[in-house]
């Protein structure tokens, strides 16, 4: 597998990003838009042949990539065969090598001792290629069961499920509140990470192999789960964990505070139907912007906000700032939390002369002026002792803003569609169903993905869309009833 002595010789060279001078002008991809195949194939060639992989563990890849098989494929410079491995376990690798923190990588052998192989960075080139070469075709189905499956949103778990069941051969509808194919993949994350041109390529795809799609109808307001069920055989909700997180602090109703995925979502559609960014009262022209939470959500924010032409951005983390390497607490194979420097980051350290986090930092108050509107933030500094946030006295602060946006997760999805099939939800609000078997508490319908795991990755997404694929063909399969 690869070459024997590769992983000893050769160091890990990661794919670079387009230079951010020129990337902030835009909204296109961050990343260059070609790769380097000779430093892939090299790249390759230092996956280890380990006796246990586990970049395909459960630490690892969660839809079990065959990682080291089309490694070694690609070293060899054979890219279609690597192709056809990628594409045994994973729908949609154009969105994973794009947008997934890489878990496989964290659990890569190699990391052991040296930095580990650059695992993503050769999943993207293959599909890529695969496009580029026309081998990802429309995938003809031979027959149909006559069985009828509705696919409640189409982000990555949707999408996923509906894939799988149509090669099959049910007939798959999938249903879409917005306006356009993609949840979270269309509207979440932001085009420097995902061109929209990129799902759009995939949904074809997927509309020519035989699935229907229907945007702008909201099941559980428009149309009643009950009238849903009198139609198709099985119902699938996958619409994802959409209900955010929020900062109940005094003057929270002050305008000028917005969820993050409000701001980001309202930034791409203005980008899509108008050809420009945003221009309502979410953007961040002009205005000192205040992203409150970490983690990729908050990156997008800090990137769309510098788009915008952000006067200036901080970044507050309630959580102490991660160790550079490893810590003992946290031993490979688990996904290492480490300090890392995210294309956000990158271009605010490049526009404003500094990395915008600032770290143990407790929201106390807003603050607002005599029209409403927020003008500032209140803080304090805390520390984590035994478990509990303490506040230090005497690092009390007011930081203006006229634009803060709320990137602290979500906590589970909505819960009107829930209500209206009269399914049962677990105690953190998700709707139940059992990781593996997937159906509710009602027969006939089942759930997949964040709506059911709780906010997760897309990879997470895929995984779960092809699990309730599987148990919702078997439950088809055993079903008397005819259509």
């Amino acid at each position: 597998m690869g070459k024997v002595t590769g992983f000893l010789e050769l160091d890990r060279e990661v794919e670079s990003y387009r230079d951010v001078e020129i990337r902030i002008k835009d909204y296109d991809e961050i990343f260059s838009g070609t790769h380097n195949l000779d430093q892939l194939q090299q790249q390759g060639s230092r996956c280890m042949d380990c006796g246990v992989p586990f970049c395909q563990s459960e630490s690892g890849c969660p839809i079990d990539n065959l990682i080291p098989e089309w490694n070694d494929l690609v070293y060899n410079n054979e890219w279609r065969d690597a192709l056809e491995r990628l594409e045994k376990t994973n729908n949609f690798p154009e969105f994973t090598g794009r947008v997934c923190p890489a878990p496989c990588e964290g659990s890569c052998v190699l990391g052991l001792n040296h930095p580990a192989v650059t695992i993503k960075n050769i999943e993207l080139a293959i599909v890529d290629k695969g496009f580029e070469e026309g081998w990802i075709k429309v995938r003809s189905v031979s027959s149909r069961s006559g069985k009828k499956v509705a696919v409640v949103g189409s982000g990555p778990a949707g999408l996923a499920a509906a894939d799988e069941l149509n090669q099959i051969g049910h007939s798959v509808t999938v249903y879409e509140r917005n306006d356009r194919i993609g949840g979270l993949l269309m509207y979440g994350i932001p085009n420097m990470k995902l061109g929209k041109d990129v799902v759009n390529r995939r949904v074809e795809l997927l509309r020519k192999e035989g699935i229907e799609f229907m945007t702008n109808i909201d099941i559980g307001r428009d149309i009643s789960t009950k009238e849903l069920q009198s139609k198709f055989d099985a119902i699938i909700f996958s619409t994802g964990a959409t209900k955010a997180r929020d900062l109940p602090a005094e003057n929270r109703n002050s305008k000028g505070i917005y969820p993050a995925m409000d701001y980001l979502t309202s930034n791409t559609k203005s980008l899509l139907d108008n050809g420009y960014a945003d221009k309502s009262e979410l953007s961040a022209q002009d205005r000192d912007v205040i992203v409150i939470g970490g983690g990729d959500t908050g990156t997008d924010c800090i990137g769309t906000a510098i788009r915008q032409g952000a006067k200036s951005i901080i970044n507050f983390e309630l959580m102490s700032q991660p160790p550079a390497d490893r810590s003992d607490s946290n031993p490979w194979p688990e996904w290492p939390t480490i300090f890392r420097v995210d294309y956000g980051h990158e271009e605010s350290n490049k526009v404003f002369g500094q990395d915008p986090r600032h770290y143990q930092l407790l929201t106390k108050a807003f603050v607002r002026d005599s029209s409403g509107n927020v003008s500032g933030i209140k803080t304090i500094n805390v520390e984590l002792i035994d478990g509990n946030l303490n506040e230090i006295s005497g690092t009390e602060k007011t930081w203006d803003t006229q634009l803060v946006l709320l990137s602290m997760g979500f906590v589970s999805p909505e819960h009107y569609l829930s209500e209206d099939a009269k399914i049962d939800t677990d105690e953190r609000g998700n709707y139940k169903a059992e990781h593996g078997d997937y159906s509710t508490s009602k027969e006939g319908i089942f759930s997949a993905g964040d709506c059911r795991r709780g906010q997760s990755l897309v990879v997470w997404a895929i995984n779960e869309g092809r699990g309730v694929a599987n148990s919702v063909n078997n439950f088809l399969m055993n079903s008397k009833r005819t259509t």
